[in-house]
């Protein structure tokens, strides 16, 4: 047993003894907690998009309570199955549940995600694959916990325990031009060998991975529709959710995702499936319209608890290609493949009206025309215009012939900036923003 938890709270570094970690009475998930909530890459979070523009508004979500709400519906789901039996017949540790280290994991699930949403990642990434690199946000995750971020001279990252570092790795292997996720090589060596101390089935994502992934997906498929409704981009009426023109796009999207879980999806029929999910949905809103008095802003929060609320009940844990899988279960302690069809629609949902919008694809070009400006400008200009700060351990990269650790540093400090502060270099850069010689970077 102490084997089964040494393996755990192990880190890539030994810590000083001696100094101020030595003094630390927390346990070692307390301590990773901290070491997350109080970088600067998770306070960046408050000004990087979700689905709308941060700074849009002060209601809709950004990356930042966006992960705050998923660490708190994954750590509601963790304390619901810690004790689960098929967990207490295996001793294993990527078969534990620890809710703080699930917690962990959800506040950090996002943390490498660029400005302008999954349009900057996808942006940054076009800039790479061209010298055969890659830019993806869950790989920029561990870029950043294991290299990027700085808590102490004597080694990189932040030092997080074994057991964190896996429940982040929801895609766990090496990112390749062939696959769309995974991580980066720099990465993968270290935590590829973690998992083969576990014991790790390839491509198969410990038990708390699993759940932080759910609890992500459960967000998703709520929160952002709650925002959609708030800001009026999708109409609770039969007339808009029930129009022709929504139920195609919809099930299109649907239709496209369906080889990620294939299996849920035999002998359905997808368009009516769509129907059936959608006019469910709008049901559920008007009856919860009438209960409250017609009163809109009740019925949004409502609705989008009771939802949150309605899938937190039907996680369990079933037994899967020899191993195990956390999602939804139904009363014969199987898959409630229904339930998980529902919440991927209501995800399309989310996707077609929210990101698919007119006004936020606009955004999102505007996003691209400045990513790909600030990228030329650092590509061209080198050293002579970013931060002293970042170029430590830079010396000896040439930027004018396009080392790959030149490039990989560009990708790296472009995707570190919140929306507003890639705004204002443009600005400064190439608009009418003229920068004071005293302001601070």
């Amino acid at each position: 047993m102490t084997e089964f938890k040494d393996v755990r709270i192990r880190r890539q570094f030994d810590e000083d003894s001696s100094g101020r970690d030595s003094l630390d009475t927390r346990s070692s998930f307390e301590r990773d907690y901290g070491r997350l909530i109080h970088s600067p890459t998770f306070r960046r979070l408050q000004g990087k998009s979700q689905v709308f523009g941060a700074g849009s508004g002060d209601y809709y979500r950004t990356r930042l309570t966006h992960s705050l709400e998923v660490a708190q519906i994954a750590r509601s789901i963790a304390n619901k199955l810690k004790d689960d039996p098929v967990l207490k017949k295996n001793d294993e540790p990527g078969l534990t549940i620890d809710p703080l280290v699930v917690e962990c994991a959800a506040l950090a699930h996002d943390i490498g995600h660029p400005p302008f949403g999954h349009k900057g990642e996808h942006d940054l990434n076009e800039k790479l694959k061209d010298y055969n690199l890659f830019f993806e946000g869950n790989a920029q995750n561990f870029r950043l916990l294991m290299h990027l971020e700085k808590r102490s001279a004597n080694y990189n990252g932040l030092n997080l325990t074994a057991a964190t570092l896996l429940a982040i790795n929801k895609y766990p292997y090496e990112l390749k031009r062939d696959s769309l996720k995974g991580l980066y090589d720099s990465e993968w060596s270290t935590i590829s060998s973690i998992r083969k101390e576990w014991n790790m089935p390839n491509t198969k994502a410990t038990i708390e991975a699993q759940l932080m992934d759910l609890s992500d997906d459960i967000a998703y498929s709520s929160h952002d529709i709650e925002d959609g409704i708030r800001a009026g981009k999708i109409q609770m009426t039969e007339t808009f959710l029930l129009s022709e023109r929504l139920i195609k796009y919809v099930t299109n999207e649907v239709a496209d995702s369906k080889k990620k879980d294939p299996k849920i999806w035999e002998n359905v029929d997808i368009d009516s499936e769509v129907n059936s999910t959608v006019k469910e949905f709008l049901g559920d809103w008007e009856k919860t319209y009438e209960k409250l008095g017609k009163n809109d802003s009740l019925t949004r929060k409502e609705n989008k608890a009771s939802s949150v609320n309605n899938f937190i009940k039907q996680v369990g844990i079933i037994e899967e290609d020899n191993w195990f899988k956390v999602t939804f279960v139904n009363g014969n302690n199987s898959e409630d493949t229904k339930l998980k069809r529902k919440m991927i629609i209501l995800k399309k949902l989310a996707w077609v009206t929210l990101v698919k919008d007119l006004r936020v694809q606009r955004l999102q070009q505007r996003g691209e025309n400045i990513i790909n400006k600030l990228w030329e400008a650092f590509f061209y200009n080198g050293k002579s215009i970013i931060p002293s700060s970042w170029l430590d351990g830079l010396d000896d990269v040439d930027c004018k012939k396009e080392d790959p650790k030149w490039l990989r540093f560009i990708a790296d400090y472009i995707s570190g900036m919140t929306d507003s502060y890639a705004e204002k270099l443009y600005q400064e850069l190439y608009g009418s923003l003229a920068g004071s010689i005293y302001d601070l970077d």
